[in-house]
């Protein structure tokens, strides 16, 4: 799969954990977003739900194993490099999820994973779209 200056949009998901007024982030190890702070999530993989790839994305990146509850939103992330062609493309699918089992660990993608308060979120640098759908993350999820 072709992410850098792809022939189509990609589709990704995302998990929004939340539990006790808190939400799990990760540190990105690769691009795009490398060394930022995101939602746990990746690529829908061939013949798989988005609600499966969600849920395997969360353990893969976290180590929790978690159940997709809500749908919290579809966003379009499009980055464009200097000369305003598309750099990356992807459709992100957002859901609400709850921790079933597991302990918080940083793996696979994922430089580092924490447990973040409403406040904690609001210090770091997110993009609209994501600071948004965590917000909504924390409305629902409590």
């Amino acid at each position: 799969m072709i992410r850098e200056y792809p022939d189509r949009p990609l589709v990704g998901v995302g998990a929004i954990i939340v539990e006790q007024g808190r939400v799990v982030l990760i540190k990105r190890g690769h691009p795009p977003l490398l060394g930022e702070w995101s939602i746990p999530g990746g690529m829908l993989e061939l013949s798989e739900t988005v609600r499966a790839a969600a849920v395997r994305e969360a353990q893969e990146e976290t180590g929790l194993i978690v159940e997709a509850t809500e749908l919290l939103g579809v966003f379009d992330r499009i980055v464009r490099d200097d000369d305003g062609r598309t750099l990356y493309h992807y459709v992100l699918i957002d859901f609400l999820c709850r921790r079933v089992a597991g302990e918080l660990k940083a793996s696979g993608d994922a430089d580092d994973a924490r447990w973040f308060t409403p406040a904690d979120v609001h210090k770091l640098p997110l993009p609209k779209d994501t600071a948004e759908v965590i917000q909504f993350g924390f409305e629902k999820g409590n």
